[in-house]
C-alpha cells in the first residue's frame, strides 16, 4: 500500500502561492532532494489548477530537464477536479467523485509513494486524514502577501516532526507525519 506525500515549496510567512520565490534558493542538493523524491513515487495526484499549471510546462522540458521530465511526464497522473472535462497529459485521469474513497483506491492499487504538490488539494486531504507524509520545504523568505498553506478556520491536527533536511541555501524540508494524539 502506498503513502499520500505532500511536497510543499512555503515562505517563512506561510506563503504557499505562485513559488517563483523560490528560484534564487534552488541548487543542485535541491534538485537531488526533488528528484529522490519524484523517482521514489509511483503516481502524481493534484488539484485542477495544480495539474494545469504542471500540464502547461513539463511536456515540453525533457530536453532541458531529462530524465526528471520524463519521469515526471510518463508517471500516473490523478487530477481531482469537479469542472475538468479532459486531462491530456501522458497518463492522467480525473477524479470526480469521493475523494476519501477515490484516494483510499490509489493507495491500495499503488506500492510506492503518491506524490502531491501545494495547494488546496493538500489541505483537503488533511482534513480527510489522508495525508501520510507532509514535507514542509521552507525558503528563507517573507514573501509578504499570497495564499497561505492554511486558511483561517482550518480543524486542528496535530504532527510529529520525522526529519529534516537542510540545504546550504538556507532552506530547510521539515518532514512531518500525522501524530497519534
Amino acid at each position: 500500500m502506498s503513502k499520500i506525500v505532500s511536497l510543499v515549496y512555503i515562505s517563512l510567512d506561510g506563503v504557499v502561492e505562485d513559488p517563483s520565490w523560490t528560484g534564487p534558493y534552488w541548487n543542485d542538493e535541491h534538485a537531488a532532494y526533488a528528484s529522490e523524491r519524484l523517482f521514489s513515487s509511483d503516481a502524481l495526484l493534484f488539484g485542477r489548477v495544480t495539474y494545469q499549471g504542471f500540464a502547461e510546462v513539463w511536456p515540453h522540458m525533457e530536453e532541458t530537464e531529462g530524465e526528471f521530465a520524463v519521469r515526471m511526464n510518463t508517471l500516473p497522473k490523478y487530477v481531482v477536479s469537479a469542472t475538468l472535462d479532459k486531462a491530456e497529459w501522458n497518463n492522467s485521469t480525473i477524479i470526480t467523485g469521493d475523494l476519501a474513497g477515490e484516494v483510499a483506491s490509489l493507495k491500495e492499487r499503488h506500492d510506492g509513494d503518491i506524490l502531491t504538490y501545494a495547494g488546496d488539494l493538500t489541505t483537503s486531504l488533511i482534513k480527510l486524514g489522508l495525508v501520510d507524509e507532509l514535507k514542509l520545504w521552507l525558503h528563507p523568505v517573507v514573501v509578504g502577501a499570497g495564499k497561505r498553506m492554511f486558511p483561517d478556520g482550518v480543524d486542528t491536527s496535530a504532527w510529529q516532526l520525522a526529519g529534516t533536511t537542510a540545504f546550504s541555501s538556507g532552506a530547510i524540508v521539515l518532514d512531518y507525519r500525522p501524530a497519534a494524539v
